[in-house]
């Protein structure tokens, strides 16, 4: 059975960071571009940024650009997003999600296993 499973939520106040994790079961990150979403309550879901498989390449939202960074450990089975200068709105729920692609598409409909996801908080 393929699953991820992220982890590192909880509470944090503004201006304070956060790892989030992004561990697979079940096959081998080594081949897949990694998103990492968010869905905040009573707005949709947003794409944060993604990873090339063999972590070459990245791109970030705008909104996150210059604070949050994701990186892999293909030989951990894992990918990261490193949250940094946290903002209260950056409150969400935060998935990753695995693409058949290698490199990250643009259109979310190609990220086809996704995580539970993990609640990050950021208030004083």
């Amino acid at each position: 059975q393929l699953q991820l499973v992220e982890s590192g939520g909880g509470l944090v106040q503004p201006g304070g960071s956060l790892r989030l994790s992004c561990a697979a079961s079940g096959f081998t990150l080594d081949y897949y571009a990694i998103g990492w979403f968010r869905q905040a309550p009573g707005k949709e879901r947003e794409g944060v940024g993604c990873i090339s498989s063999n972590g070459g390449s990245t791109n970030y939202a705008d909104s996150v650009k210059g604070r949050f960074t994701i990186s892999r450990d293909n030989a951990k089975n894992t990918v990261y997003l490193q949250m940094n200068s946290l903002k209260p709105e950056d409150t969400a729920v935060y998935y990753c999600a695995a693409s058949f692609f290698s490199s990250c598409p643009r259109d979310h409909r190609y990220f086809d296993t996704w995580g539970q996801g993990t609640l990050v908080t950021v208030s004083s």
